[in-house]
């Protein structure tokens, strides 16, 4: 059977040039997901929520192709991120930041489906002796984010701030535009498995006319 692949089918919204700001229309997506607050680097609940959020795209993954004959190929880690205080990104200021890590999944993926997985994920979680706390957190979430713009950031994270000053203070003001939804990362590398240097970040934008 053919594997959905959510870069393949988008192709466009996964892949970009690390020059410049380009400009992309971005439709709904279905996602699991799961909310936090705190610092990525050092809140344990950061690394919860990645590992509920793994297991359960793998669930669901293995129900679609048993159940429907349809497999996918489980898509990359992103994250929305946002704080009362929107200088914090370009300050990095990671102890105020708000976020919502997710993946999105197929379209046929149903809230029903989603459900079964996280009761999945569960008890094979408790099997192994390892629980998923932020299981419970976890649900489905649907978004929609229209006109944005994004750039491929290729390096650590950290250095991520600059690359947002510039987008802040220039670009937007530049192309008359403002805010219209929270910032949004897009992790096509495993950190786990990838040399800082090498890793490669999406950085959405959701955007509006002044």
């Amino acid at each position: 059977m053919d594997k959905y692949d959510i870069k393949r089918e988008y192709r466009g919204l996964y892949t970009c040039s690390a020059e410049d700001f380009t400009e992309v229309q971005v439709p709904e997506f279905r996602y699991v997901a799961i909310d936090g607050v705190d610092d990525p680097n050092t809140a344990p609940a950061y690394t919860e929520a990645v590992e509920a959020l793994y297991a359960v795209s793998y669930a669901l993954k293995f129900a679609s192709k048993t159940l429907l004959q349809r497999d996918f190929v489980v898509g990359p880690l992103e994250g929305q991120w946002w704080s009362d205080d929107m200088s914090a990104f370009v300050r990095g200021d990671k102890s105020s930041w708000e976020w919502r890590m997710m993946i999105a999944q197929p379209p046929w993926v149903t809230d029903e489906m989603v459900t079964e997985a996280v009761e999945t994920a569960a008890k094979k979680a408790a099997a192994k002796g390892k629980p998923l706390p932020a299981l419970p957190k976890l649900r489905p979430f649907r978004l929609t984010e229209g006109r944005c713009l994004q750039i491929l950031h290729v390096g650590p994270y950290d250095d991520e701030a600059p690359v947002l000053e510039r987008l802040h203070t220039q670009v937007m003001p530049e192309r008359g535009l403002t805010f219209a939804g929270e910032h949004h990362e897009i992790y096509l590398n495993d950190p786990r498995r990838t040399e800082p240097a090498k890793l490669r970040t999406v950085l959405r934008q959701p955007v509006t006319p002044e």
